[in-house]
């Protein structure tokens, strides 16, 4: 069967519950290799969204198509394809890790020996090979959440969906999860969709973004992609310190770089209003002055900004 390129493809999907849209003519498509995030509050649609994607829920309109394959019409062949994370995971407590992960590699076909290679393989991948044998009612939520990232991967899935899988783990913890995705995707080149409200998470990982927000998507693209759209017609505010005494000479020659509008003084700083992103030329301006550069930093703005911007 051929590639396809794009491995999510969502064309005016919507799915209403009588008056109430949950969503709302969704176009969205998904590169092959990816990692996209699906960010919006609680109560957005995204965990609709998903639904539709594997086949758990018809669509009132439109269509869905996941690794080529029709989601409303042939669902059972899109679960052979994707792997799905849900934000609480379901064992059965009184097995170990390895006994979970070897009953659901053999109920999808695979014979004992294989079963349990692969559930010992999958588990030093997640790094949980030090509590195979520890039965799952006694693991933390952090660990449920590794199992069952391992249990996704028992069928090597083309697309892993994760929703909201980090809830209710600790920092670290969230931040050993976050990596494990980001480094199965680049050196297994699975397609991942991240549904999140955690906008830092979001950022950590994922190559594209999506808001959501009732039931609609409202923008999507990279963080740099967004920003540009957002706030491409504001000043880009670049702040340098010098150790030297601010001299009205070399404020002058600042002012004349191409690109800068304006130069003020504030708490010590030099703030350098630009039209364009001229940052080099500004740090090399200041070191040739002599007047010793100790700080440079140019606004940079972060999915937290591009979203309260959004959603303001």
């Amino acid at each position: 069967m051929k590639a396809v390129e794009h491995v999510i493809e969502l064309a005016g999907l919507t799915k209403r519950y009588g008056p109430f849209t949950a969503v709302d003519r969704l176009n969205l498509t998904i590169r092959r290799g990816e990692v996209f995030g699906l960010l919006g509050p609680n109560g957005a649609g995204k965990s609709t969204t998903i639904l539709m994607m594997l086949g758990l829920t018809e669509p009132t309109e439109g269509r869905v198509e996941v690794c080529g394959i029709h989601s409303t019409t042939h669902p059972l062949e899109v679960k052979r394809k994707v792997g799905y994370l849900p934000e609480d995971v379901g064992f059965y407590d009184p097995l170990t890790g390895l006994e979970n992960l070897v009953y659901i590699a053999r109920l999808n076909g695979m014979a004992p020996g294989r079963a349990k290679e692969k559930a010992l393989m999958l588990l030093e991948r997640v790094g949980m090979s030090a509590e195979a044998e520890k039965k799952t009612g006694k693991y933390s939520r952090g660990m449920r959440q590794r199992l069952g990232l391992a249990e996704v991967l028992i069928k090597s899935p083309e697309v892993i969906i994760l929703d909201e899988p980090t809830s209710g783990i600790d920092p670290a913890g969230v931040r050993e999860f976050m990596e494990l995705i980001r480094r199965l995707s680049r050196e297994e080149g699975i397609t991942v969709l991240f549904s999140s409200h955690h906008l830092h998470q979001v950022q950590q990982i994922c190559d594209r973004v999506g808001l959501f927000v009732k039931g609609r998507l409202v923008a999507e693209g990279d963080v740099g992609s967004l920003s540009q759209k957002l706030f491409g017609g504001e000043f880009l505010t670049v702040k340098a310190r010098t150790e030297k005494e601010p001299s009205p000479v070399l404020q002058e020659t600042l002012r004349g770089i191409d690109g800068v509008h304006a130069v003020r003084r504030r708490e010590g700083l030099y703030l350098i209003e630009c039209t364009q992103d001229v940052t080099p030329l500004i740090a090399e301006t200041l070191v040739r002055s002599g007047a010793g550069l100790t700080y440079l930093q140019k606004t940079e703005y972060g999915l937290d900004d591009i979203y309260n911007r959004y959603f303001s």
